[in-house]
């Protein structure tokens, strides 16, 4: 039996973080280690910190590197190091959660240790929980959307954004998208800002109806979604600087707006990270002093409820919106007196592992060739689902552009993932 790897320990301004198994391969394709996570996250600690300090974190561990199961956790470990707090946030769901806070540099590498790959702040602050100081935009492509087309919609974001006189701070997700922060003042509810994140996808859907869609059902978006319930109260995004979880270790870069229109998402990884750092500096800098009114965002909300435009559906497990329409998809909406489909979906997987409900989409495809050559890439439907603890996925495809006499009856997915079953065995 191989002998088990002893643990490291670093100093780290003036406090001992120990760090575990710290050759273990975290991105086999670079070849990059658990250690190469922790220096990473020390050689940008002021940037990353800026993005998480004083706000209740989810620890999303990634304990086997990116190739292995993750699963989240809210609560933070009983066992703490001294250079880490908690806070005890409450969820729409009623449920409380006392959750890691983190202001030293120490924290990232003990964080990193314990698999957390990205960091994934709430938007508010343990001094005022109620009220958040942080509108996300995050710009999410659908499958048939391109690269190109998430640059334009982030500028027609900016623009928006300059007309109110709202300062806003660019950075790529690190995955597939951007996102635009706007620092608030913490005045007002998690239900005004994610209505004033509405009103945001809205008006750029307005002006930019090819590219923008601020629809939430997946089965009527298109271009680039911009993702307004990310600023509900129990969601969180990943932070500046943060790594992500994918084969190539991109990280969430800060970007200047002019840097906007020709970025690419491939320039920003863990090893090139720490130079671009050094060499434009920290662009994020001046995002605390920059702390700006709702009000403008709140004025264009009301603007479109005069023009009809009432509330958009919810996130599940969230409590009913005052305002809000039926939480039913277009799919499932009656269109008669009994309940039939408005659109024609049809759920072909469903895999705890992503690369196994692409594979069932595959078999689908071979056993349905003449539907599958009239697919256009959006009627492909790739959901993560996210159960207790851990993310499950779901594939759908929507026959909408597949001609009646051609269209594939409904079959038993392929997988047949179910997660009730785990969530029973746990009871």
């Amino acid at each position: 039996m191989a002998k088990k790897e002893p643990p490291i320990e670093l100093e780290v301004d003036g406090e001992t973080v120990r760090v575990t198994s710290p050759s273990k391969v975290y991105f086999p394709d670079l070849s990059l280690t658990k250690l190469d996570l922790v220096q990473y996250y020390l050689a940008v600690a002021d940037g990353a910190l800026r993005g998480i300090r004083r706000r209740p974190l989810v620890l999303k561990r990634f304990v086997d590197g990116i190739e292995g199961d993750f699963f989240f956790q809210k609560r933070a470990p009983k066992t703490l190091p001294r250079y880490v707090d908690v806070v005890e946030l409450r969820y729409p769901s009623g449920r409380t959660a006392k959750e890691l806070i983190a202001e030293h540099p120490a924290a990232l590498a003990w964080m990193a240790s314990l698999g957390c790959i990205d960091l994934n702040p709430h938007p508010v602050r343990a001094e005022d929980l109620e009220h958040p100081d942080e509108l996300r935009i995050d710009l999410d492509p659908t499958p048939g959307a391109t690269w190109d087309q998430v640059r334009r919609v982030a500028l027609g974001v900016r623009e928006v954004l300059d007309e109110l006189g709202l300062p806003s701070w660019p950075k790529t997700s690190g995955s597939r998208g951007i996102h635009v922060l706007v620092r608030l003042l913490p005045r007002w509810s998690f239900e005004e800002l994610r209505r004033a994140a509405l009103a945001v996808a809205r008006e750029v859907e307005r002006r930019m109806p090819d590219d923008a869609s601020s629809k939430w059902w997946k089965e009527e978006r298109h271009g680039v979604f911009i993702d307004f319930n990310q600023n509900a109260r129990d969601r969180t995004v990943c932070s500046a600087y943060s790594a992500r979880p994918v084969r190539a270790a991109t990280v969430s870069a800060p970007l200047a707006w002019e840097e906007v229109a020709e970025v690419e998402m491939d320039r920003f990884t863990i090893l090139s990270m720490p130079a671009r750092l050094a060499a434009v500096g920290e662009l994020h800098a001046g995002i605390d002093d920059a702390a700006c009114s709702l009000a403008p965002l709140l004025e264009l909300v009301i603007r479109h409820e005069a023009e009809g435009l009432g509330d958009a559906p919810h996130p599940p497990h969230h409590p009913k919106g005052a305002s809000e329409p039926r939480r039913v998809a277009p799919s499932r909406r009656a269109t008669t007196g009994r309940r039939t489909s408005t659109m024609p979906l049809v759920t072909v997987a469903q895999a705890k592992q992503k690369d196994d409900v692409l594979a069932g989409l595959e078999r689908w495809k071979a056993r349905h060739p003449e539907a599958a050559a009239r697919l256009e890439a959006d009627d492909v439907l790739v959901d993560p689902m996210r159960g207790r603890s851990s993310m499950w996925y779901r594939v759908r495809i929507n026959l909408r552009h597949v001609p009646e006499e051609l269209r594939p009856p409904e079959e038993p997915p392929d997988p047949d993932y179910d997660p009730r079953v785990e969530w029973r065995r746990v009871r």
